[in-house]
């Protein structure tokens, strides 16, 4: 996790081979899925802060590991162009990259820079040039962002990248860092340029919080996700992932993904589900969490094979009383529903199924095939709710 220790990349901790994992679990996926709207060009892939690319202990940071994905296939290694910035590694990052794919490896030859983020102009040139064509995006972008802090988190010009179809965002945000500055008079132009439309707002109501550490962290990063609303005025979905403390329980981090298509709000969540090791229920307060401590645990966690009952009773319950009556495909269902929550599809399978299985909907599947599950989340499977 980032940290101005300079030893920070002697050793790779839980927490950042998690960031990593999830970083580069996303990105093939989520170039898949662009690619069945419109094929493009090609597809972006932009790391701001990227390191050296690997730990001193052989640990690969998030530059080899997407890289890795896109080499192994096919499809990605012909459509991808990686633009990795670090004002630190850039020359080393260039080094061990071509080590494990030298040059010829892409079609579209990777791009190494050692520029600051945040103070380089053309670096925000790049970010918000238009790379539309009619109504599509040429080059449909994955930007990912890891400051040392807070500071170079430009909320305007990020806004102005998520304009162009397909593009989206990745912000690792030091909660830790930002709650502390509204305390700090020096750091409160920093916070206008995070905030630049409610900064005062959310400094005012933050006074008011009396409550836990993690409800202030929780109010930052809800009140960051809202800011790309405001900014972009329309919709933006918004999902943090939680990073507790090495030694306490309270948050440090939050990996927060933006974008403006609801597909991508449906992926990331899917990716967050897999590396969540904290059990609680998902809402308003509480999202996917990891806690490095429990790590090496061998406890069942929701996010496993096993799920806790909690929350898949509370999924129930919203699903029983949004389609109480009512006649429609699972896919369909889904797609209304999981707009407006936390929940992944791996979540609406099994309430699904278990509220079949209470005799509280009945499912039929209309393709002529034979199915050993009773409920599956295509649009040929038709529920009724009791």
């Amino acid at each position: 996790m980032a940290t101005d220790n300079k030893d920070f990349f002697k050793t790779q901790t839980d927490s950042s081979r998690v960031k990593a994992t999830i970083i580069s679990e996303y990105f093939p996926s989520y170039c898949k899925i662009i690619g069945r709207h419109h094929v493009p060009k090609k597809f972006g892939y932009y790391d701001m802060f990227a390191g050296p690319g690997m730990y001193e202990d052989g640990g690969l940071s998030t530059p080899l590991l997407v890289a890795g994905k896109c080499a192994n296939d096919s499809y990605l290694k012909d459509r991808v162009w990686m633009v990795f910035n670090d004002m630190m590694y850039g020359d080393t990052l260039k080094e061990n990259f071509e080590a494990n794919y030298p040059d010829g490896t892409f079609r579209y030859k990777p791009f190494f820079a050692n520029r600051v983020f945040g103070e380089w102009p053309k670096i925000d040139e790049f970010l918000t040039k238009n790379t539309m064509e009619g109504f599509y995006n040429e080059c449909p972008s994955l930007l990912f962002i890891d400051p040392f802090g807070y500071k170079h988190i430009n909320t305007s010009v990020l806004a102005k990248f998520l304009t162009y179809w397909g593009n989206e965002v990745f912000i690792f945000v030091n909660t830790k860092r930002l709650n502390a500055a509204f305390e700090n008079d020096k750091f409160q132009e920093d916070l206008k340029i995070v905030f630049p439309a409610t900064y005062q707002t959310i400094k005012d109501e933050k006074k008011l919080i009396s409550g836990t550490v993690e409800e202030k962290h929780v109010f930052i990063i809800e009140n960051l996700g809202k800011e790309f609303q405001k900014v972009l005025n329309g919709r933006v979905y918004y999902t943090a992932f939680q990073f507790r403390e090495e030694d306490q329980e309270t948050p440090s981090h939050y990996l927060l993904h933006i974008t403006k298509g609801a597909k991508g709000f449906e992926l990331v969540k899917q990716v967050y589900n897999q590396y969540a090791n904290v059990d609680r229920v998902l809402g308003d307060y509480v999202t996917y969490t990891f806690d490095p401590k429990k790590e090496a645990s061998s406890e069942i966690t929701m996010f496993g094979d096993d799920f806790k009952q909690a929350n898949l009773d509370s999924l129930k319950t919203q699903l029983l009383a949004k389609f109480a009556g009512q006649s429609i495909s699972a896919e369909e269902l889904f797609t209304i529903h999981q707009k407006d929550c936390l929940y992944a599809r791996t979540h609406y399978t099994s309430a699904l199924r278990q509220l079949y299985q209470e005799g509280k909907i009945s499912a039929e599947i209309r393709d002529d095939k034979n199915h050993r599950e009773s409920v599956l989340i295509i649009k040929e499977c038709i529920i009724t709710f009791k």
